[in-house]
């Protein structure tokens, strides 16, 4: 069982105040010993550290397999030629980072594995007879984020679980995303957090629908909105939302052009014109990797969304134009508008544009607007459809309740694959009850482990340190020894801590010659379950019989206890 005492620990606690602007966990796993950074998004897990995450790690492994899914793990560089068959060498979230190999093979360093996995299955021959399977990994990922922040939760290198399902048909698929997901609130629930399974936009990974598991937090990167019953609870990338239809019984009014001095805002044009911001129209330019320019064009109170946008557009990456785009294509900053652009641009339409009649805004040169502007009799889009982002207060696509954003640690993730990956590389097929060949219709599942340790500590802690809850704690009990000097103390301190690890008790030991201020601060920082402490204090309240009795405080409560030894361990047991 394991055994530590504290004056041998690689790792102690740090006091003092790290970088402004950090979040709790990073403070406090820094602070505590639990882990060290390397460089930017890169982490040392200390031994402390390592320990929550090897638990972690358990009870994801406890329940994927009692799900049914199997562990493997695959090579962690990728051959390049597997990225570049689903043309994912250039469409991901984040850069790949590649290396070459001493006879020149290229090699991606895996930032997710739905390749390799495909790549292994297909080297089989499988039948329907040997369908649905689910296999999965605990491997090392790398992505090489453009900027790595808030400690473990963007990170450069991390451990991921991840899971890929392999079903004859999407009925089949469905039943395993519908077991993964409630696989995945178990996993969350068993460590403390209740989350939220979120519609989200599936990204780099490819597919057409997923969720990912969020746990409600203040300063989580993740923004959802969620209706008033919880039955919405979508991404705010993905959300749909009523678009009120404004002025649709006006007359359509004669297209016109008129002087307009003023600033490239929303708000002067408002102004100017003493029209509402609804009926101003946005245009807002992007480009591609390759310099090719898409409009998105929208109503003015409302923002565009670039995932949908993507999505629409069918595009792989897009990224704010710059002035200069804007005068290539003969227009100016702040007075852009489709009228006269559609052989210059691709111009991506919001829905929202058929809620409205004879809309304002610019007339592509300075000081130049246009009125009664109208989609179709005025400009044409290239691609129609949701590019719109929701917000606050906005009501759900049935008008029947109201919205709210939330924020969110996104801990998990499912997604819907579908053929996405089997149709694009080769000999991804079973062969189906009829003897012919079939694409496997496939899933995936992943788990950041350092990402979930961080989150556990942002909804577990207090101002004094962390609370581990006890199924992730790196040791059960944090035994403490008040009087090193006094050979007495020391020995039943000793005799203690023996009889706790010959039980099985999971404990760290401070036999440091330190104060006993210092020693109770660590072991919040620390935030072990329970504290014990055996002192002169104790020993006096033993019955005349030394060893007997040990103080119990737990990390939650404020209140301690002198008890039995023989109690303790029974407590502790049955925690």
């Amino acid at each position: 069982m394991a055994e530590m005492k504290y004056s041998k620990l690689f790792g102690k606690t740090r006091h003092g105040v790290l970088r402004s602007g950090e979040l709790v966990s990073h403070q406090l796993l820094t602070k505590a010993g639990y882990i060290r950074e390397s460089t930017a998004g890169r982490y040392f897990f200390l031994p402390l550290g390592w320990r929550v995450h090897e638990k972690i790690k358990r009870v994801i492994k406890e329940e994927m397999d009692r799900a049914g899914a199997q562990e493997m793990v695959a090579p962690v560089l990728h051959p390049f030629e597997l990225w570049q068959e689903t043309n994912r060498d250039n469409t991901t979230g984040f850069e790949l980072m590649q290396v070459t190999d001493r006879s020149g093979r290229q090699f991606a360093l895996g930032g997710t594995a739905e390749e390799m996995f495909v790549d292994v299955v297909r080297r089989f021959q499988i039948s329907h007879k040997d369908l649905p399977f689910n296999i999965y990994q605990f491997s090392t990922k790398f992505r090489d984020e453009l900027r790595a922040r808030g400690g473990l939760l963007r990170v450069r290198e991390f451990v991921m679980k991840d899971a890929y399902s392999f079903d004859r048909d999407e009925a089949a698929f469905k039943i395993e995303y519908e077991k993964m997901k409630q696989t995945y609130m178990t996993i969350f629930k068993r460590l403390g957090l209740e989350t939220k399974a979120v519609e989200a936009d599936n990204g780099y990974i490819g597919g057409e629908y997923c969720h990912e598991l969020v746990v409600e937090h203040p300063l989580g990167e993740s923004h959802y909105v969620e209706s008033e019953d919880g039955a919405v609870c979508q991404h705010v990338d993905v959300a749909k939302f009523k678009k009120e239809a404004k002025n649709l019984n006006d007359d359509l009014l004669p297209y016109k052009q008129v002087e307009a001095v003023r600033g490239k805002t929303m708000e002067e044009g408002v102004k100017l014109h003493g029209l509402p911001l609804w009926q101003q129209l946005k245009d807002v330019l992007y480009k591609d990797k390759r310099g090719k320019l898409f409009l998105a064009i929208i109503r003015g109170d409302l923002s565009v969304g670039e995932a949908k946008l993507l999505h629409v557009a069918k595009a792989d990456y897009l990224e704010p134009a710059e002035d200069e785009d804007v005068s290539r294509i003969g227009s100016y900053p702040g007075f852009i508008s489709p009228v006269g652009l559609e052989d210059k641009v691709t111009i991506v339409a919001d829905t929202s544009l058929r809620t409205v009649k004879n809309m304002y805004g610019g007339a592509n040169k300075q000081n130049l607007d246009a009125l009664n502007m109208n989609i179709d009799r005025d400009f044409k889009p290239h691609f129609e459809g949701d590019i719109a982002q929701a917000s606050d207060g906005f009501q759900t696509e049935d008008g029947t309740q109201t919205l709210k954003v939330k924020r969110g640690i996104e801990v998990g993730n499912i997604f819907q694959l579908g053929y996405h990956y089997t149709q694009k590389m080769k000999d991804a097929v079973f062969v189906d009850k009829d003897g012919t060949l079939k694409p496997y219709y496939m899933g995936c599942y992943g788990i950041g482990l350092g990402r979930t340790m961080a989150t556990i500590v942002e909804k577990f802690h207090d101002d004094k340190g962390i609370n581990w809850p006890t199924v992730v704690a790196p040791y059960q009990a944090h035994l403490i020894t008040i009087g090193n000097n006094e050979q007495e103390t020391m020995s039943h301190s000793e005799q203690v801590y023996r009889q706790l690890t010959q039980a099985g008790i999971e404990v760290l030991w401070d036999d440091r010659e330190e104060s006993p201020g210092k020693k109770f601060a660590d072991a919040d920082w620390i935030g072990l379950p329970v504290r014990l402490v055996v002192s002169a204090k104790t020993l006096r309240q033993g019955s005349g019989q030394a060893g007997e009795k040990v103080e119990w405080k737990e990390r939650t409560k404020d209140a301690a206890e002198v008890i039995d030894l023989a109690e303790v361990i029974k407590r502790l047991k049955t925690i």
